[in-house]
């Protein structure tokens, strides 16, 4: 991990100072507030500030449904009953905003998710630093043969020796010449910083500021922290789930169960297991369902 002397200061200062307050706080984040904690080779997830708690997803359900929540006799129950049901509502009355330093092109990928709120650090304005993510070598793989989108078997040793000497190789030529295109400040015939950039490869480290919503944050983390989202974006996603058990447990504790360990059947699939239930053997022909959504129903009960 890589934090400058400044940020690493103002880190420092930020948690020797204490100031009264009369808003809802969670002890739980409490402990995380302005800690920075390290991803892959020079990244890391550090929260800056958060808003809400448990409570406040159900007083804002209470005020929604008004009797309606009257038989749920506490706030684990409703908080359950809220996630169970898909009202999205209350849980976006809590915030939490993270600086995050990550490869550009894991930075990509998570802007896909256009509901939170992002300042990233400007390379028309700043010079990036010479820091690259090169993953180690049990992380390089082939090509799946079955998902487009993923990695297949390891490579050798051979190829992971030969594909790491390239990505450092080409890293390093690209930022030499980035150097030499921007040159010194004042000196005559260098290239405007904003032109400069487009030579950067994308696993370049970059920084922003996140902001986003509870309901909208665990809609990232149901993709993100899951088993087949991407390595690099995976373990970012990862640090971010530890950081939000201990801010909302209630919430976090139901979306394990109902999101992350849950599962969603269409009605086709539903009504096989309903059959398989009363002991009737039904093939994928008899299903209804198409081979590739049979194989993941099978996967599901078996």
């Amino acid at each position: 991990m890589s934090l400058t002397p400044d940020q690493q200061a103002e880190i420092e200062t930020l948690r020797a100072t204490s100031t009264p307050t009369l808003r809802a706080v969670s002890a739980g984040m409490e402990a995380h507030l302005y800690k920075a904690y390290p991803v892959l080779d020079h990244g890391f997830v550090r929260v800056i500030d958060y808003m809400g708690d448990d409570a406040a997803i159900c007083q804002a359900a209470r005020v929604s449904y008004g009797k309606g929540t009257k038989s749920v006799q506490n706030d684990e129950g409703l908080i359950r009953y809220l996630m169970r049901h898909w009202h999205s509502t209350p849980f976006e009355m809590c915030e939490l905003k993270l600086h995050v330093k990550l490869p550009v092109f894991v930075a990509r990928q998570w802007i896909r998710h256009r509901t939170a709120n992002v300042n990233e650090y400007s390379a028309r304005y700043s010079i990036l630093d010479r820091e690259f993510y090169i993953p180690q070598p049990e992380q390089l793989a082939a090509q799946s043969v079955i998902n487009n989108q993923g990695r297949g078997e390891p490579l050798s040793a051979q190829a992971s020796e030969r594909v790491l000497e390239i990505l450092k190789g080409d890293a390093a030529r690209c930022y030499d010449h980035y150097e030499e295109m921007i040159g010194k400040e004042g000196e005559p015939d260098t290239l405007a910083r904003e032109l400069a950039r487009m030579n950067l490869p994308a696993n370049i480290y970059t920084q922003w500021y996140w902001k986003v919503d509870l309901h909208n944050l665990l809609h990232f983390l149901r993709l993100r922290a899951d088993s087949h989202a991407q390595y690099e974006i995976r373990v970012y996603a990862e640090e971010i789930c530890k950081v939000v058990a201990d801010w909302v447990p209630a919430a976090y504790s139901a979306f394990e169960d109902y999101r992350m360990g849950g599962a969603t059947l269409s009605g086709k699939a539903l009504d096989v297991l309903k059959r398989m239930l009363k002991g009737e053997a039904v093939s994928q022909e008899e299903s209804g369902m198409s081979k590739g959504e049979w194989r993941e129903f099978r996967s599901l009960i078996d």
